[in-house]
């Protein structure tokens, strides 16, 4: 059968169409884009916010309306927390953030009888109570063809229960990939050609809890180094607690570890970081930000930011505009609030819509300021830079520095290569450089 997957959300998602793919291709199935005529259309669906909820609802109306005659199949976090919406759009299969193994034979179930039926069958579903596992599911290594960066995902569930966020409803318990199977998957991404992998998961700083080993995340970091020696290391979203000295020190002696740190903050101000339910202060945090730069050569730290938090006031936004000056970050991602029904923040009082959008857009400007200042310190060094396609119409080819900056310089056939570069200049986006011998 043909199939075409259409992911929505974050890296995880991501890896987990890719695992799909890659399983579908080898119980001899073909996977086409979206634009083609398919047997089935897949929505891997994201619900970390009502954006993502939205988008996922229209991606699923859509694919119905559009391939009336087509089996169309909706799976991850909105299905997992909306099953009566995905119902009431008419899905043929309705799964959740489990057993995708167990999805794809569904889906070969659900389009041989459509073909036997064109009316379709009974719709089938798949939704499992998230808290009930206990197992890492197994899925296979490996990404598309033609990608440089593979995805390895190490870690499901959260146990945080953030009182904004839907997630641990989403995904259940901490389960972790053990170590060892790690290190084999790893073996086997740089075998397929990749020159960088990067740890990712739902919560990854709390890898290994459930395993009961007395191992933690430097662990695993240390042992994928040594199964995939030359092949650079990237680590996903951490939790400020992860940073400490002895994670710093450790960190620091592994060869291809990049120095890009993904740091949660949410918001730069106590009394709100209390209300969600973070499990930090602002002097933890920054205490964080201070090793990781203290230990790394450069390094890029980034985050994430949520405006308009019931209960915030200007006062507290202020905080947060401050501290995130102090914190010099070299990206952010910035969200307005968005309620998720079921969670405590839900019910709180809430922050004006409009309100909440203004300081999303006074919170990046000042982004934009950092991200500016970031890259121009960056001029003059020379970075080892991972290129991956060609950019536009002007003989440009784009790839990434180990801090994560994109670099763009004239050239052709670099794909996959990894070169040092010498950055020229910036236009406060990205980098510009050229090519050293």
């Amino acid at each position: 059968m043909k199939v075409a997957i259409y992911t929505l959300g974050c890296k995880v998602n991501q890896y987990e169409t890719q695992a799909m793919e890659r399983e579908l291709r080898a119980r001899g199935h073909e996977t086409v884009p979206l634009s083609q005529e398919a047997d089935a259309y897949v929505v891997n669906t994201c619900s970390v916010t009502a954006s993502g909820d939205q988008k996922s609802r229209q991606a699923v109306h859509r694919l119905r309306r559009k391939h009336p005659e087509a089996v169309v199949a909706v799976c991850g976090c909105w299905s997992q927390t909306h099953a009566a919406e995905g119902r009431a759009l008419g899905a043929d299969l309705l799964a959740g953030t489990g057993d995708r193994m167990g999805f794809l034979g569904l889906l070969e179930r659900a389009v041989r009888e459509r073909a036997a039926s064109p009316e379709g069958g009974t719709p089938l579903e798949a939704v499992d109570p998230p808290f009930d596992r206990r197992h890492f599911e197994w899925l296979p290594a490996g990404g598309l063809e033609g990608r440089t960066r593979a995805l390895l995902k190490v870690e499901d569930g959260c146990a945080n229960f953030c009182s904004y966020c839907i997630i641990p409803y989403a995904r259940g318990p901490v389960r972790s990939l053990p170590m060892g199977e790690a290190a084999v998957q790893a073996a086997e991404l740089q075998n397929q050609g990749y020159q960088e992998i990067v740890l990712t998961g739902i919560e990854i700083s709390s890898w290994g809890r459930d395993l009961c080993q007395g191992t933690t995340l430097i662990d695993l970091m240390e042992a994928v180094s040594a199964a995939v020696p030359g092949v650079r290391l990237r680590l996903g979203s951490l939790e400020p607690r992860t940073v400490t000295e002895e994670f710093c020190e450790r960190a620091a002696l592994l060869p291809d570890l990049c120095p890009q740190f993904h740091l949660s903050l949410q918001s730069g101000c106590d009394a709100t970081l209390k209300r969600m339910r973070r499990k930090y202060d602002t002097a933890r945090y920054l205490q964080s930000v201070e090793l990781l730069k203290r230990s790394f050569r450069h390094p890029a730290i980034t985050t994430d930011l949520i405006t308009g938090f019931p209960g915030e006031t200007e006062e507290e936004f202020q905080e947060t505009l401050d501290f995130i000056q102090k914190c010099g970050f070299a990206r952010m991602h910035i969200f307005p609030y968005s309620e998720r029904p079921g969670t405590p923040a839900a019910e709180m009082e809430q922050v004006p819509k409009a309100l909440r959008g203004a300081r999303a857009r006074r919170a990046a400007e000042a982004a934009a300021a950092m991200r500016c200042a970031f890259l121009e310190e960056c001029v003059g060094r020379t970075e080892e830079v991972l290129f991956e396609q060609p950019a536009g119409e002007e003989g440009l080819f784009l790839g990434h520095a180990p801090n994560y900056a994109e670099v763009l310089v004239k050239g052709t056939d670099l794909h996959n290569q990894i070169r040092p570069v010498r950055v020229t200049r910036t236009d406060g986006e990205v980098l510009f450089g050229e090519l050293e011998e």
